[in-house]
């Protein structure tokens, strides 16, 4: 991702900037709590589910079976939006994800889930492991990556930034 190329306040009743280095500081460590994938089904109906996401060199990735409800989506239409809860404020993202196909990109997203807890395997450009959420679909799951467009941060505050 690039960096940060406009920030606006849009909080109504006048609480100070948030700043983008203080979200990406709580991003790369691993503050998130829960991520939400929102996408949009043929019939323009949306689909919401709980993802296993990591930022990851300034991009958000997560994986997904590829028979799931929001893997057909991305490949029809890639066009999402990702929430996370991070600790005293919700940043939403906007953008369009792609699968992954490079090897050594999901070796190293497996090397990050196997840090953070959950003891994933790259298989060629996908990960395998002993289990998952049930959202995720069976294995062996696709790696997506999202590099966002924009987002909007809200808590104790509200800003909105768009990215070069």
């Amino acid at each position: 991702m690039s960096a940060v190329a406009s920030a606006e306040n849009i909080d109504l009743y006048g609480s100070p900037d948030i700043a983008w280095s203080g979200v990406l500081e709580l991003l790369e460590a691993g503050g998130a709590q829960r991520f939400w994938l929102a996408t949009v089904d043929a019939d323009g109906a949306p689909h919401l589910n709980g993802i296993g996401a990591r930022w990851v060199d300034g991009v958000l990735f997560f994986k997904s079976g590829a028979r799931t409800r929001k893997s057909r989506n991305l490949e029809r239409d890639g066009r999402c939006v990702i929430s996370a809860e991070l600790p005293d404020f919700d940043v939403t993202f906007t953008g369009t994800a792609v699968r992954v196909t490079d090897e050594a990109t999901v070796q190293r997203l497996a090397d990050v889930y196997a840090a953070t807890g959950w003891p994933a395997r790259a298989k060629g450009s996908q990960l395998e492991a002993d289990y998952s959420a049930p959202t995720a679909g069976p294995p062996p799951w696709d790696v997506w990556t999202m590099a966002p467009e924009s987002a909007v941060g809200l808590g104790v505050g509200a800003m909105r930034w768009r990215f070069a």
